[in-house]
């Protein structure tokens, strides 16, 4: 079942349209966290309005104010392609011009901060699931939707099914990564979840959503004394890719662990440190 985090919209007289909205999504195929972020989006469109039909023009305003408070390129874009599929559902044309992202790659954590966001995890569980982010190079979808015959510990492998662009995808782990989730699978309570066996449950016996295992993470970094910015994605993509080229991975490599579609994408983590490029430069400019 879809899970929706609606603590945001607390204005009672939009449910109805947030709910009519949803369902439009589904019928036309999208994957759920896809609707997830696009209801986030636009439930914050309407309280921004004031009304569950909002006019093109107050389409313009609210991406104006967006533009005034700096949030970056693809941010934008995603409240742009929420906003026009909102209006399409009934029957209006709201046309922007998609901006070009940055590909500067800002934030990432270096291999002393995973350490320490490890060391301070004293909960198996939680362990468990971010090795698996971190190691796999998971996106926090793929890793709720995780179950337990997914995981192949034997060859190290956990088969991610309807990743990014519904694909199925053979993720590899670390047998670091495997010990951990050994021990977590040895008292994993014999639980089902609508009928499979979810990877990870919550004391509650449910499948973990976005929004619980992303406060989890938080908890966790706040707890290692790590300031920086930065949450599960940073985490799980960014600082996995950072530290592979820092450490002399090749780029097509890289391409391939973090499943990127096009070479574009990986090169932006081509920002390795002033510290590496010395090392580097001294190591390879001999005469």
């Amino acid at each position: 079942m879809l899970h929706v985090d609606w603590s945001i919209k607390h204005l009672k007289n939009f449910d109805s349209a947030l709910n009519r909205f949803k369902r439009y999504l589904e019928n036309n195929g999208l994957r759920d966290s896809t609707i997830v972020g696009y209801i986030g989006n636009v439930a914050r469109y309407l309280k921004f309005a004031g009304t569950d039909r909002p006019t093109l023009q107050n389409a313009n305003d609210f991406r104006d104010n967006l533009h005034d408070r700096k949030i970056s390129r693809s941010t934008l874009n995603q409240y742009a392609y929420a906003i026009k599929a909102y209006h399409k559902m009934y029957g209006e044309v709201f046309s922007f011009k998609r901006l070009n992202p940055n590909n500067q790659i800002t934030y990432f954590f270096s291999s002393e901060e995973i350490l320490r966001i490890f060391d301070v995890c004293n909960n198996l569980k939680h362990c468990a699931m971010l090795a698996t982010l971190f190691y796999g190079a998971l996106r926090v979808s793929e890793l709720c939707n995780l179950n337990v015959e997914d995981v192949d510990l034997k060859t190290l492998t956990i088969y991610v099914k309807g990743g990014k662009g519904g694909k199925d995808a053979a993720i590899l782990i670390s047998e670091d990564c495997a010990r951990i989730l050994r021990e977590y699978l040895a008292i994993r309570p014999p639980i089902m979840v609508a009928g499979e066996q979810a990877l990870f449950i919550t004391d509650y016996g449910n499948r973990w959503d976005r929004t619980e295992v992303y406060r989890m993470f938080i908890h966790y970094k706040r707890k290692a004394n790590i300031g920086k910015q930065g949450g599960l994605h940073v985490f799980s993509r960014h600082s996995v890719a950072s530290i592979l080229v820092k450490n002399g991975c090749d780029i097509m490599t890289i391409k391939d662990l973090l499943r990127h579609e096009d070479i574009a994408t990986t090169a932006r983590y081509l920002h390795i440190s002033d510290v590496t490029k010395r090392e580097k430069y001294t190591k390879f400019l001999v005469l």
